[in-house]
């Protein structure tokens, strides 16, 4: 059986742009949203869970995040997780809740915020280039075993490559569009 399958190579891509829309979504550009949580882990139970495993996040307020933490002994670990995220929160705590004033858009933090989005967007490239690796390590395999000669794997290694390249063309336009967001271009 071959080795190379060019569908999964489309899927495990476009999978990487999906998580940098996912990535980008979390990043606020003025409004309170429950998507800034997205990308917060808290270690609770001797593992690393989504904030929305532990808690409720909800925006009663368009300039407030309000998390209620279902489990008393997890409050400590939430409000650490969200200070670590590097989202410049500072919850308050108040019982099993903590509420997340969302600051005003300096410039230094819209700075930060698209700084951030350039992180989220090499991460996401650096998983695409993961995915043509397989790839081509899976035509090497197949013309190995002879399933198909060199001008076949030559020629399929230009399709990953092309698939590659248009896929980080997205990703850099995702990325570019989020930060002339943020910077409110």
């Amino acid at each position: 059986m071959a080795a190379y399958d060019k569908t999964d190579l489309e899927r495990r891509m476009a999978g990487a742009v999906e998580a940098l829309k996912g990535d980008l979504g979390g990043l606020r550009t003025g409004r309170a949203s429950t998507a800034l949580l997205d990308p917060v882990m808290v270690t609770v139970y001797g593992s690393a869970m989504p904030l929305n495993q532990v808690a409720t996040v909800s925006a009663p307020e368009p300039r407030m995040l309000s998390v209620q933490v279902w489990d008393k002994s997890n409050v400590g670990p939430t409000d650490k997780a969200i200070r670590s995220a590097g989202l410049g929160l500072n919850p308050i705590v108040d019982g099993q809740t903590l509420r997340l004033p969302i600051p005003d858009l300096t410039e230094e933090r819209r700075k930060e915020l698209a700084k951030l989005a350039g992180q989220y967007a090499e991460k996401a490239r650096i998983a695409v280039r993961n995915v043509r690796r397989d790839g081509m390590d899976s035509l090497k395999v197949d013309e190995k075993k002879g399933v198909f000669g060199e001008d076949e794997r030559k020629r399929h290694e230009v399709e990953v490559q092309k698939l590659t390249d248009a896929t980080i063309a997205d990703l850099d336009a995702t990325a570019t569009a989020k930060e002339k967001e943020i910077m409110g271009k």
